[in-house]
């Protein structure tokens, strides 16, 4: 779906064709549950039913929706408090969702979405538009409300504390834990030095 210009009027499947996709891989990565991204997607196209004809600005439909989705899962996690993981995940779902290669490389999609889930949803938010919505620095700060200078901090604090949980469940029990040749140089040094 194009991007309408301000006098042109939206065609509701259109728009649901065009963003539905998108909206509840969104709305997964928050709730970590299908049938709860299945409900927050819904509310965004009641809301968008209820209250998109008073948006003016008729090119900004996907931040606007977004925005709305992002809002309907503040309001319903501060209802639930729950505290969401990804042990739910159904097989290959994960599979769908597009993230950069250096990170497909390093472990397997689920495995990601599980690390995901783990981070802070203040870090977890911003990745998930950038990596699974291909949203741009600034359409993220239009969704979130938020600074383009604050979207880039917490992308970048979001990919380091992804990187560590990655690096670390690459270290499983079962591995060879033998300190790297670097280390083993040190403690022979080191056991040198004492004797």
């Amino acid at each position: 779906m194009s991007a309408p210009t301000n006098n042109e009027s939206i065609n509701f499947e259109e728009l649901v064709d065009a963003h539905y996709n998108s909206l509840f891989r969104f709305a997964y990565s928050l709730s970590g549950k299908e049938a709860d991204a299945w409900d927050l997607t819904q509310q965004t196209f009641n809301r968008w039913a209820e209250k998109g004809h008073s948006l003016r600005d008729k090119s900004k439909v996907k931040s606007w929706l977004f925005t709305t989705l992002y809002r309907e899962f503040l309001k319903w996690s501060r209802q639930n408090r729950k505290v969401y993981s990804m042990e739910d995940l159904p097989g290959g779902a994960a599979e769908q969702h597009s993230v950069g290669s250096e990170v497909v490389n390093q472990a397997d999609a689920s495995a990601l979405m599980q690390h995901l889930a783990d981070i802070e949803e203040t870090y977890r938010v911003p990745l998930s538009l950038f990596y699974l919505e291909d949203m741009t620095y600034k359409e993220i700060a239009e969704v979130l409300e938020i600074p383009s200078g604050t979207v880039m901090s917490r992308l970048s604090r979001g990919k380091d504390q992804l990187r560590r949980r990655l690096s670390s469940a690459h270290e499983s029990p079962g591995e060879d834990k033998r300190p790297s040749s670097r280390n083993r140089r040190k403690q022979i040094v080191r056991r040198d030095e004492q004797r």
